[in-house]
């Protein structure tokens, strides 16, 4: 990528924030709709989780290909490409006639959603070269997430009570659109200098994985342990396979090498454990406050303003603190506030008061606030520009599988705990243990944080560095030589 001004640097960060606003927009938007859609389209608890898992998962099997396939055939190619797809997807669900269609939907929607987050991530990786403005760049694309927090359940609720749900998957139209224009007027194309071969044994059997893991912990409340088993043994194969296979690629989807640096591997269980906090919280609240409380989904959306906005006030607090102390300080903050947010919610019933819930939403907020520069910011510093799109995806990956996760444990404690009975009658007691399982979710962060940024840690991370790069050395040295 050539070297660029900073204005036109600037304005590369903000057409990839774009992405990241749809993408984060539709997730957030979605979750205020989820009681309408349960009225309108006839859904059950696993249909509402389906309507949120199909997309995170075909996002998560997805997001390594995507990186990989930029970093080979051009990151601006794929990146429009994604914003393509993304905008078809949120039009075929405004149009979805019934739940299955939805769904398929939803799939279409990850399709292109896997082209823009890691890619973006990475352009915006070679478009900051240095750590302490890139560390800024990466504070500022979580603060999108915050934007997207904060406005997601009011321009929800407001469109939900308005016009209906299908008007929530519009606003991705124009913003789409947009970043399209801008994209090929302003965002050069980029690549890495050695692409990386396909892998489509490694790709079949990612998805092979989180997909019949998902399936599993989804269906067991309904469908029960005969049903569920069969698929979980198809995810642990998966998951040997991929032990046993990528190793013995020269170029795998997965570079197992990667985890050998402790801070790229504690970014990636951080990750998942605050993301699935994080689609856990979402879900529990919404259901709750539509479906116990009795709200309308505007009044629903502003209930998650306490939750919001500290996301959105934290982000970029945490990528200055990254940028100047390091990601300790804001991990072992976030870490803090997210468990003490799920001790209290499960501990004490905080919904049940309105200064206790409205004290759990902050302290939940102010948690995933923190915690989402030091992870991608981890995860892409010290290793080789040239895999910027691998380690990006695998972070990338690592969120939505958590989400998918949370979403799919959270859900299947809840409905076990209701079965038969009404939500009114037994949610605060059923949805206990859910809030048990958020508050270790915030543990591990916490105590994950505090091992993996230490200087044994970091130094981990240069020599599993010098080991990912010694090949391009090697390589370049021979060609010179010849």
């Amino acid at each position: 990528m050539p070297e660029l001004s900073q204005r036109r640097r600037l304005l590369v960060l903000a057409i990839c924030c774009m992405s990241l606003l749809i993408v984060s927009l539709d997730n957030t938007v979605l979750n205020v709709a989820l009681p309408a859609m349960e009225r309108d389209l006839h859904a059950g608890t696993s249909g509402l989780q389906w309507t949120i898992d199909a997309y995170t998962l075909v996002l998560a099997s997805l997001l390594m290909l995507a990186g990989s396939t930029a970093d080979r055939i051009g990151r601006r190619k794929v990146f429009l490409a994604g914003l393509v797809v993304f905008s078809f997807g949120s039009l075929l669900c405004s149009l979805a006639p019934d739940l299955e269609w939805l769904v398929v939907a939803r799939m279409v929607q990850a399709v292109g959603g896997s082209m823009l987050n890691p890619v973006a991530m990475s352009i915006i990786t070679n478009t900051f070269t240095d750590p302490r403005e890139r560390a800024r760049a990466i504070g500022v694309w979580g603060g999108v997430v915050g934007i997207s927090m904060a406005a997601g359940p009011l321009i929800g609720g407001l469109l939900v009570e308005s016009v209906g749900w299908r008007s929530i998957f519009w606003v991705n139209l124009p913003v789409g659109l947009a970043a399209l224009l801008l994209t090929l007027r302003y965002v050069p194309e980029s690549r890495a200098p050695k692409a990386r071969r396909p892998d489509p044994v490694g790709q079949l059997l990612v998805i092979a994985l989180f997909g019949s893991l998902t399936y599993a912990i989804i269906e067991a409340p309904e469908a029960g342990l005969g049903t569920s088993l069969p698929f979980a043994a198809v995810a642990l194969a998966a998951l040997l396979g991929l032990l046993r296979y990528e190793p013995r690629r020269d170029e795998p989807l997965i570079d197992l090498r990667f985890f050998r640096s402790a801070p790229f591997s504690g970014a990636t269980v951080i990750a998942v454990s605050a993301f699935a906090a994080l689609g856990g919280f979402l879900f529990l609240s919404t259901l709750y406050l539509q479906n116990v409380r009795g709200l309308d989904a505007l009044h629903a959306g502003l209930w998650m303003l306490p939750m919001a906005l500290p996301t959105f006030l934290c982000a970029p607090l945490a990528g200055r603190l990254v940028g100047s102390r390091g990601p300790r300080v804001p991990l072992l903050v976030a870490g803090l506030a997210m468990t003490a947010s799920g001790v209290l919610f499960a501990a004490f019933d905080a919904e049940t008061s309105d200064t206790t819930m409205f004290l759990g939403y902050v302290l939940f907020g102010i948690g995933f606030g923190f915690v989402n520069a030091p992870i991608t910011n981890t995860a892409v510093s010290g290793m080789p520009r040239t895999q910027a799109g691998v380690a990006a995806a695998v972070a990338s990956t690592s969120r939505q599988l958590g989400q998918t996760l949370g979403v799919a444990v959270i859900g299947a404690v809840l409905a076990a705990g209701i079965g038969a009975s009404s939500y009114r009658e037994t949610f605060v007691s059923a949805a206990v243990p859910g809030w048990w399982i958020l508050a270790g979710c915030g543990a591990v962060v916490l105590v994950v944080g505090l091992v993996s940024s230490g200087a044994w840690a970091r130094g981990t991370a240069e020599r599993t560095a010098e080991r990912l790069a010694a090949p391009e050395v090697r390589e370049h040295v021979g060609a010179s030589g010849g």
